[in-house]
């Protein structure tokens, strides 16, 4: 286990935390919260041992494997997956001794080698990096892509790959959603739900913090506490520890008021009962998230723009896309009026980001008109805009050349809004954080009060508390707003309509946002299946039929021993699983972790590791065989 003790870490003469004394134990996934610059990365600095504590100490169990994922990708011509498979080292050490024990012709040597290899998964490295690889979204071509022809975003994605590539005993992962699509980010909250060894989490996607994490450790007031439950267990023990005091009760108090105030507002002119309900309930539990962040520095109102037409866009039979030959989206029409709240769902290169592009002017239709009225603003955020701020600029002097006529004071209230108060107002914007420049790009956005609001991942690199003033003040925003975003909880709390995305369409998505992962499951079933029917011939004769009822009999041949093979894989995986539940009730017992039961504990966790890598192995075993028999099925679909 992880063992804290007394644990200090100051940054130049900034104490982040002290005293910090928990433990954390074998398999557990632990939540690591607070706010930018709370200590949380530099926690992780002193796990890889690039950060020495101030005082304390971290005990970690000797030969454990830490993985965690790099922050710069090498301007590297090797393939993607290749990039991905450096990750498992063990696969690659393996790997170059074979290489060298084959070129010196060393036999005994060789079979030995293959042996480690076999045992180690070594066969089934490609189709493991390659699973990840998709998991990510990218897609079979893009795995033979260099590595330096894809963009910073997806580098980050292959650096992720990498760190889940290795077989480790610790994984440190460090706000690894921001570079995803709600996608990836589904299946991520699945893989590491799977995930068999330690987990430390670094995020501020409460959804996601939700569905992976079995205990939050939250850094506020230079203090670390451990939280049983996940995060919304933990914001509840907050709230009520936060409406114990007085005057901040009182400031809660008016936040729940403004959000029933919404509620009841959304509720009289709701007229789709499945989503409004869906959404009556998000903004309830809001009501209940909202007393955990009564104490945020984060407060601001998006300003009322100075007409509202209505319609304030059309698009009428539009084709988008970067070339006519080739559409992202074909034959759109959408209509947009003050008071639509819009969020986008869709497979990553659907066309979310482009139609986005389009509803900004920032790409033109191939086909189609499109209709604006004459008093649109439109406020768009993105990426790029972050990357356009001035870098020798301070956030005042970004204000002051949007609005020239407004007194310093009055500009320096608003800033102080998106938690740039004080002396933060007047610093320069280069050295800032990618959090604290996403805050900026989106205060100047607000501030020139739009009517048409378009959001393109508006949460990346934001934290919690940021992301909840977002949330509570797009409740009052009443023009238009469309919003692209992996951030379900705002989402929920923000949109009223839901588009699908998908086969260059724009549909209506009738179902709740938590339907949204079973549509993306029966999608890839109905995908698998569409690949797998059988094509009929052109013929119907008797020779037809005859040289069918060959061909199946031949094809069942081929798959009999496979189909065999399968179920006993299968059987010894339940194997594995029961021996492997066993260990892990064993190891829930405090007293093992007794100095006394040190031996004990050894014992039991090395036979945990042997059973969590063969029943990894199996599983992979598992997934070889039934693309196997997946390829026979394929294959013979192509020849009927």
């Amino acid at each position: 286990m992880l063992q804290f003790n007394n644990l200090s870490i100051r940054r130049g003469t900034n104490l982040l935390f002290s005293n910090a004394t928990f433990n954390i134990y074998p398999g557990h996934k632990v939540g690591i919260t607070g706010a930018n610059g709370c200590g949380k990365s530099s926690l992780f600095a002193v796990i890889r041992k690039n950060l020495e504590a101030d005082d304390g100490s971290l005990l970690l169990p000797e030969g454990w494997v830490i993985a965690h994922v790099k922050q710069q990708t090498p301007q590297d011509e090797r393939s993607a997956i290749e990039y991905v498979l450096d990750g498992d080292s063990e696969y690659r050490a393996l790997e170059t001794k074979i290489q060298i024990a084959e070129k010196n012709h060393q036999g005994e040597q060789l079979a030995h080698l293959h042996e480690q290899f076999e045992h180690i998964g070594g066969y089934r490295a490609q189709s493991r990096a390659a699973r990840l690889l998709h998991g990510l979204g990218f897609n079979s071509e893009q795995e033979n892509l260099a590595v330096n022809s894809f963009s910073g975003g997806w580098r980050m994605r292959l650096n992720l790959a990498q760190a889940l590539m290795c077989r480790s005993d610790l994984l440190l992962l460090d706000e690894p959603t921001n570079h995803l699509d709600l996608d990836a980010v589904i299946w991520l909250e699945q893989w590491l739900s799977e995930y068999q060894g330690t987990l430390l989490l670094i995020s501020h996607d409460r959804d996601f913090l939700d569905k992976v994490c079995q205990q939050i450790a939250h850094i506020e007031q230079q203090q670390i506490t451990l939280y049983s439950g996940n995060y919304s267990a933990f914001e509840k023990i907050r709230a009520a520890k936060l409406a114990n005091q007085q005057a901040e009760h009182e400031k809660q108090q008016r936040e729940i008021a403004h959000i029933q105030h919404y509620i009841d507002r959304f509720r009289a002119k709701a007229t789709k009962a499945k989503q409004a309900q869906s959404r009556i309930k998000a903004l309830q539990k809001m009501e209940m998230i909202a007393p955990a962040h009564v104490d945020s520095p984060f407060h601001f109102s998006f300003l009322n723009a100075d007409k509202q037409p209505n319609p304030l866009l059309k698009l009428d039979n539009v084709s988008l896309g970067y070339s006519k030959e080739e559409p992202v989206l074909n034959h759109l029409t959408m209509v947009l009026s003050p008071g639509d709240r819009i969020g986008l769902l869709g497979a990553n290169g659907a066309g979310k980001s482009t139609l986005i592009k389009a509803l900004a002017e920032q790409l033109q239709p191939t086909a189609g008109n499109t209709h604006k009225a004459q008093d649109l603003k439109i406020g768009y955020f993105a990426q790029h805009q972050v990357e356009q701020l001035h870098p020798e600029h301070t956030p005042l002097e970004h204000l002051q050349q949007i609005d020239r006529l407004a007194s310093e004071q009055q500009l320096r209230n608003f800033l102080g809004g998106f938690g740039f108060s004080n002396d933060k107002a007047l610093e320069k914007t280069a050295p800032f954080s990618g959090g604290e420049k996403a805050r900026l790009a989106l205060a100047l956005i607000v501030y020139q009060r739009p009517n048409l609001l378009l959001l393109d991942e508006p949460t990346n690199h934001l934290d919690i508390e940021m992301r909840q003033a977002l949330a509570q003040a797009l409740q009052d925003f009443e023009g238009a707003m469309v919003i692209v975003s992996h951030d379900r909880h705002l989402l929920r709390v923000s949109c009223d309509r839901l588009l699908i995305v998908a086969s260059q369409r724009v549909d209506e998505f009738n179902d709740s946002l938590d339907d949204y992962p079973r549509w993306l499951t029966q999608q890839q079933t109905k995908q698998n299946l569409d690949t797998s029917e059988f094509k009929p011939g052109t013929e119907n004769s008797a020779a037809a039929k005859k040289e069918r009822k060959r061909k199946e009999a031949e094809q069942r041949k081929k798959l009999q021993p496979l189909q065999k093979r399968l179920k006993t894989i299968e059987e010894q995986i339940n194997s594995l699983s029961s021996d492997q539940k066993l260990l892990e009730n064993q190891l829930t017992d405090n007293s093992l972790y007794e100095i006394e039961n040190k031996d004990r504990l050894q014992e039991i966790l090395a036979q945990k590791q042997r059973i969590d890598h063969e029943l990894e192995d199996s599983e992979y075993l598992w997934l070889e065989v039934s693309e196997k028999i997946e390829s026979v099925s394929e294959s013979f679909a192509e020849d009927l």
